[in-house]
């Protein structure tokens, strides 16, 4: 961690306010990076330390094993990087709990496609950047004033999710 004087705390908890306001992030496996592309993540407000996604069986997240998610928020306001580990999650009242029309839009089958493969990213070390820095480190920079010092307040590293 980079910071720490109450911080950390108070980014981990925009960076849960905002990834529930925004509906993707971008999803990897670590042995591939070229398989990143957007996920709806399935949050759950009581389990903080896993996210749930809805695949395809032949998607390359069927892989599973290790992967980065990299996230940014609505408005630019927050940043994030975070590892985990995908598993295939098999409780099926967790399922029921996220399925929704959003997802059914994907599957032909509705709820009993044979494709859907319902994943559990359970969450590592994570990294956030708070890109709101305030009015007044807006004028400094927009007057050249360095701000790294105050941005640098606004970061946090190698912090559980």
């Amino acid at each position: 961690m980079k910071y720490s004087d109450g911080k950390t705390d108070e980014l981990k908890t925009k960076f849960w306010k905002a990834l529930a306001d925004s509906p993707f992030l971008f999803l990897q496996l670590d042995a591939e990076p070229s398989t990143a592309v957007p996920m709806s993540p399935q949050l759950d407000k009581d389990a903080n330390s896993s996210i749930w996604f809805f695949t395809h069986k032949k998607s390359d997240f069927a892989a599973l094993g290790p992967v980065t998610a990299t996230f940014q928020g609505k408005g630019h306001d927050m940043y994030a990087r975070f590892h985990g580990q995908l598993s295939v999650e098999t409780d099926q009242e967790r399922f029921d709990q996220f399925w929704n029309n959003f997802v059914e839009a994907w599957y032909d089958g509705g709820k009993d496609d044979p494709d859907i493969l319902f994943l559990r990213m359970d969450l590592g070390d994570a990294e956030i950047w708070n890109g709101d820095l305030g009015l007044l480190n807006t004028a400094k920079m927009a007057l050249g004033q360095n701000v790294h010092e105050e941005a640098e307040k606004e970061h946090v590293e190698n912090v559980a999710l």
